[in-house]
């Protein structure tokens, strides 16, 4: 009987894993100017749902800079199915967009200076937002939502350190005990260095 193989929904709900977050500081030259939180959320079938929300407001000299950015990335099965991005920045609103359609993604990116628009075919299995909750191993590419296409992957010289790389942008991610420490994104006038917070 068809009936016998209902789950009661607090059974249910019970058997998912716990949501994950991890909350980090911004800073540019020692000063904090801003916050990022990443989330993720275990639901039914197979789905898994990560956020990643960044606000940072940054003024020295000439140089200032205003941006609340918001990624939310929906995964079943270990495919990325959708994957939005809203930027609200002191140069304009953006967003960008990655949407499973049957056999390929339709990928729009509208950004500050970037804009691309690409059919990929191959199923996205890992996204930038994943490196916030485990080391990436021995992947070669993350799926950068924020641009549409991909960041390679490397290992750095040092323990438990690994290197983004995209059109001549590099982060590096530094993890201690399988959990992501510092995020370091290079910048031609200041660095950004991301910290976990206790």
């Amino acid at each position: 009987m068809l009936l016998g193989l209902v789950v009661p929904g607090p059974a249910l709900a019970q058997a998912l894993p716990a949501p994950e977050t991890r909350r980090y500081s911004i800073e540019v030259a020692g000063v904090p100017v801003g916050t990022m939180t990443a989330t993720r959320r275990y639901g039914t079938g197979g789905e898994v749902v990560s956020t990643l929300v960044s606000d940072v407001k940054v003024n020295i000299l000439f140089y200032h800079l205003k941006v609340y950015y918001q990624v939310v990335n929906r995964f079943r099965n270990g495919q990325l199915l959708l994957s939005t991005v809203e930027a609200r920045t002191n140069q304009g609103d953006f967003a960008s967009r990655a949407e499973w359609k049957d056999d390929h993604y339709d990928i729009v990116a509208s950004q500050y200076k970037h804009q691309y628009r690409a059919i990929e075919k191959q199923p996205i299995t890992y996204a930038v937002t994943d490196l916030f909750f485990g080391e990436p191993g021995n992947r070669a590419k993350a799926y950068a939502e924020y641009f549409g296409d991909y960041f390679s992957l490397s290992r750095a010289p040092a323990p438990a350190t690994y290197r983004a790389r995209r059109d001549g942008r590099e982060d590096e991610y530094h993890y201690a005990n399988g959990q992501l420490v510092t995020i370091i994104k290079k910048n031609p006038l200041k660095n950004f260095i991301i910290r976990l917070q206790p």
